[in-house]
């Protein structure tokens, strides 16, 4: 397997684990434990869960961007004489890295959640009555948040599907020839 390969297919992984793994956290962990019987217990455990799914995450972001400058480095050529391939690796860093920092304001919110878990709620994202207006803030961004954060990443997935058409011989010649 070529180093270009490899450093592709680790590039796609990782995407595809924050993609997978936030959308599993939205649908079902913050799902689930909406269903728990103590109010306090539903923030509560959904905050466990994404505390557990945190370093993962955080690896996934670490190998996609390593993994990412390799796949740079190594077609470095075709960035300045193919056609479309800078624009496109342009735009693809700035999704990934306006996703990433969704996914770590995602991360401070529900941090307060955690924090003010005491005060139960309807849902992992879903303010009970008399909630602090703090935690409601909180989960009401988180709501929204939980369905962005695997938008951007679906979105690195199909960019990074669209540099892959692009090393396609017949697609390198034809952006070389322009």
């Amino acid at each position: 397997m070529s180093g270009n390969l490899i450093a592709r297919s680790i590039h796609d992984l990782s995407a595809a684990a924050w993609f997978g793994g936030s959308l599993m956290g939205a649908v079902g962990l913050n799902g689930a434990t909406g269903k728990a019987k103590d109010p306090a217990e539903r923030t509560r455990l959904s905050s466990l869960g994404w505390k557990k799914w945190a370093p993962v995450q955080t690896a996934a972001f670490g190998t996609h961007i390593v993994a990412g400058l390799a796949v740079v480095q190594d077609n470095k050529d075709r960035l300045g004489r193919q056609h479309g391939v800078m624009r496109l690796s342009v735009y693809k860093a700035i999704v990934t890295l306006t996703g990433a920092a969704v996914t770590f304001y995602a991360g401070v919110a529900g941090k307060k959640v955690d924090r003010l878990s005491h005060e139960g709620a309807r849902g992992a994202t879903e303010p009970a009555s008399g909630t602090s207006s703090e935690l409601q803030t909180a989960q009401k961004q988180l709501k929204m948040l939980q369905w962005a954060i695997p938008v951007f990443a679906g979105w690195v997935i199909v960019l990074g599907a669209k540099e892959g058409e692009m090393q396609r011989p017949k697609n390198v010649i034809k952006g070389l020839a322009k």
